[in-house]
């Protein structure tokens, strides 16, 4: 099947677009900006620009399936009329824009199924309202957007077309999502329930949102609105005392709902919003979800003595090759960002192997580091990992896949770090120490772009 999804580079549409990828469908990612991809796509896609206030018609020719998952991030901000207004535009402007583009295609080449993204936020706080798909929208503001969005994507059905739109639930993923703000503040043992905290919270893990996507698009006979959340919803109060308990932290800090409109704002009020979501129609399409309770969730995602990071990128090399690239320990500064001023000290001759060591210094914020790191798991071509023996976390171990897919190989980064000192040092240089590992990866894979796939070019990043 030929498919575009638009909003690629975001949480949901990165890792649907390599599922897609690797399940044998071509995929065609859209973007604002192509050139500055870089990395931030892991699938086997084509990449192409796309201008929502001018979409062009015949850009949307040929496909079978379009995937629009694009739209500023709902809470990423306080909702001031201006952020409304953006929030607003790039739905339901950008949906009718789209929708208005596929109708011009000539019906021979058109598009038969239009995917569309929604949010529960549909129902607005329905207090203990058990909410399927045939519930009515709520009358706030992001209850109408998110109503208006539907309707928008909806009107693609006169022109022929397969409509599903799915009402997402609160994403639960290791990087970002609903948890990336609050997990720092739960490390330290100061999180507690928002309000009154009997408020229920329909959430869903990343994993499921994405095989749920497939699950709709492979499926024709899927159209309509579905619920998009797991099938145990729970209250906050048991979701703090649930991800403290995965932490092995106390969560008994509670944060008062005056308190959080003060700060948030209108915004609060989604935070605060009692959603009790039943998902029982998507399973009965066939859909079985792979983290159906709380606990299997947030146990998959976080760690109780450590932070992760997960990474994927596609390299339109062969497997072979790829590796051989990260087995040389001299193409290590090649994907260093200068500001580190990354040295290497000592090193084995040739490729690394297991137990090769690798000792190097670099500057963090004026003040120099030496670090000592051991190679190992070495599983020649599949895998291997450089685990930290001195240097300046309690605990750092990488672990290096390479996964060979049609077209390339996906490589894939996976870090369990700790900094010393417990909760002291989450407090003291934990942010800091996430900020600048994000630039730093952020680079990496900027630069495993421009070495690996486009081998003629210039990295123009590198300070």
């Amino acid at each position: 099947m030929k498919i575009l999804i638009t909003g690629a580079t975001g949480q949901i549409g990165n890792p649907l677009s390599r599922l897609l990828s690797i399940s044998g469908h071509e995929v065609t990612c859209w973007t604002r900006r192509p050139a500055a991809v870089g990395g931030r796509i892991s699938a086997r896609c084509h990449i192409a620009g796309w201008n929502p206030e001018a979409i062009e018609s015949n850009t949307l020719a040929g496909f079978d399936t379009v995937i629009h998952l694009a739209g500023e991030n709902i809470a990423g901000k306080r909702w001031s009329e201006s952020r409304k207004k953006d929030l607003v535009d790039s739905r339901i402007e950008t949906t009718r824009a789209l929708v208005k583009a596929i109708a011009e295609v000539p019906e021979e080449q058109r598009p038969r199924n239009l995917i569309n993204a929604s949010a529960i936020g549909f129902y607005g706080d329905r207090g203990e309202e058990t909410l399927s798909e045939t519930a009515a929208a709520g009358t706030g503001f992001l209850d109408k957007l998110c109503a208006d969005w539907e309707a928008e994507a909806f009107g693609a059905q006169k022109h022929g077309l397969r409509v599903a739109t799915l009402r997402i639930g609160l994403v639960l993923a290791p990087d970002g999502g609903m948890l990336g703000p609050i997990l720092p503040i739960f490390r330290m043992g100061a999180g507690g329930r928002l309000g009154s905290g009997r408020q229920w919270m329909s959430w869903i893990h990343l994993d499921d949102v994405v095989a749920m996507l497939k699950h709709v698009v492979e499926h024709e006979e899927i159209e309509g609105s579905w619920n998009a959340t797991a099938p145990n919803p729970v209250r906050n109060l048991e979701f703090t005392k649930t991800l403290g308990r995965v932490l092995h932290r106390p969560a008994v800090v509670p944060v008062p709902a005056i308190a959080m409109r003060a700060v948030f704002g209108e915004l609060a009020n989604l935070m605060l919003a009692s959603t009790r979501v039943d998902s029982k129609a998507i399973a009965e399409t066939g859909f079985s979800f792979r983290y159906p309770t709380l606990e299997t969730a947030l146990a998959e995602i976080v760690s109780a003595d450590s932070y992760e990071i997960l990474r994927e990128q596609f390299i339109e090399k062969p497997r072979t090759e790829v590796f051989e690239f990260f087995a040389d320990p001299g193409n290590l500064e090649k994907l260093t960002p200068k500001f580190l001023n990354f040295k290497i000290l000592e090193c084995p001759e040739g490729s690394l192997d297991s137990g090769s060591r690798i000792r190097y210094q670099l500057t963090l914020h004026g003040i120099p580091v030496k670090w000592r790191t051991v190679i190992r798991g070495w599983s020649p071509e599949t895998e291997f990992s450089d685990v930290q023996e001195s240097g300046p976390y309690s605990l750092w171990h990488h672990t290096h896949q390479f996964e060979e897919v049609p077209g390339g190989t996906i490589v894939r980064d996976h870090i369990r770090y700790r900094l010393p000192l417990g909760g002291l040092g989450e407090i003291v240089a934990g942010w800091l120490v996430r900020a600048d590992l994000a630039k730093i990866f952020a680079f990496r894979h900027e630069a495993m772009d421009e070495i690996l796939n486009h081998p003629s070019g210039k990295l123009s990043s590198a300070a």
